[in-house]
């Protein structure tokens, strides 16, 4: 892993740039800590990634949220989602098809909520010792390492603490890191984590915690990253997308053996190979309050109509039309 020194660098190049800066619900090893009371605070001692070559002691994760209104062939379904990865977060320059549809939407001010409704929502994969909890957990795992399933609003509490230079160790130091206290507080109707910060006092890692990562090993963070899509996975994410976006119901025939929303059965056809399983839902699908989604962003005000706008308005099927034509054309042009 990279030095203190190295990490800063970095993470002052991507705020340069203006860049900005799960896992299954029944996965013990992941700490939930978006389930601790609120006005509680949660203390968390983040380790290396066991892959040497990543600089960070995290991996960013960027999914897709694909809403449909229902299941095709399945009478008074409700409303699912099924969360897709992008795959711009592989950095191999794969370019991600849904994102380059939705990237040219936030050029027209009718089409920006629809944007962000599509557009990628991040989280961070870090791993550690829970070093104090609020909560009681019904079970926990042997290995006393855990994974955390980090929002951006804690990712930048992180971030912003590792580029003041009044840290002088890397946080994961075994000798002299600092543990992460996760607070959570109620702002409006989400929760709020902006008061998490980072301890002052450098601590070592005690002989239990030692032990542990001496039997178990680190965890290769990559591996917790949901599989990247095929070509043939990509075609079926451009379909899936365009479903969506048409107002469609999610239909398993087409896409359940590729991508499906968290919950639903589905047998494969026998004349039709079964690919590698998608990676399962994360977490935020299970629970009501995961503490790391981002918010929906706040409502564009409504533009004054045009004459034609009344008809949009009637359900949006012409502006939706419009950019499924769009989509479309741009495909046959290819």
């Amino acid at each position: 892993m990279a030095t203190l020194a190295e990490i800063r660098a970095k993470l002052q190049q991507q705020e340069n740039r203006g860049t900005g800066s799960s896992t299954s619900g029944g996965d013990r090893a992941v700490y939930a800590h978006w389930n601790i009371p609120e006005g509680s605070t949660a203390k968390l001692r983040f380790l290396p990634d066991g892959n040497e070559k990543n600089d960070f002691f995290w991996v960013e994760r960027s999914m897709i949220r694909l809403p449909f209104q229902g299941v095709k062939g399945q009478m008074d379904s409700k409303p699912v989602m099924v969360q897709v990865p992008c795959v711009e977060m592989y950095n191999d320059g794969t370019a991600c098809p849904i994102l380059g549809e939705v990237r040219g939407w936030f050029k027209d001010p009718s089409l920006e909520d629809m944007g962000r409704k599509y557009w990628k929502k991040r989280s961070y994969i870090f791993q550690g010792f829970v070093r104090e909890t609020p909560m009681v957990e019904d079970e926990t795992p042997e290995n006393a390492i855990r994974r955390f399933i980090i929002s951006p609003q804690i990712f930048n509490v992180i971030k912003s603490a590792l580029i003041d230079t009044e840290i002088e160790e890397l946080p994961t130091d075994y000798e002299r890191g600092l543990d992460f206290w996760v607070t959570k507080t109620t702002k409006g109707q989400y929760a709020d984590y902006s008061t998490s910060k980072w301890a002052r006092k450098e601590t070592a890692l005690n002989n239990d915690e030692l032990d542990a990562i001496e039997t178990n090993g680190l965890f290769n963070l990559d591996e917790f990253l949901p599989k990247k899509p095929s070509e043939t996975e990509l075609r079926v994410l451009q379909e899936m997308f365009e479903a969506s976006v048409d107002g469609q119901p999610y239909d398993p025939d087409a896409f359940a053996q590729y991508y499906k929303p968290a919950g639903l059965q589905f047998n494969a056809p026998s004349s039709v190979p079964t690919p590698a399983p998608a990676a399962p839902a994360p977490v935020q699908e299970t629970v009501t309050d995961t503490g790391w989604k981002e918010p929906a962003p706040a409502a564009a005000p409504t533009p004054t109509p045009a004459p034609v706008a009344e008809e949009a308005s009637a359900g949006g099927d012409t502006k939706t039309a419009d950019i499924l034509a769009m989509i479309r054309q741009r495909k046959g042009a290819e």
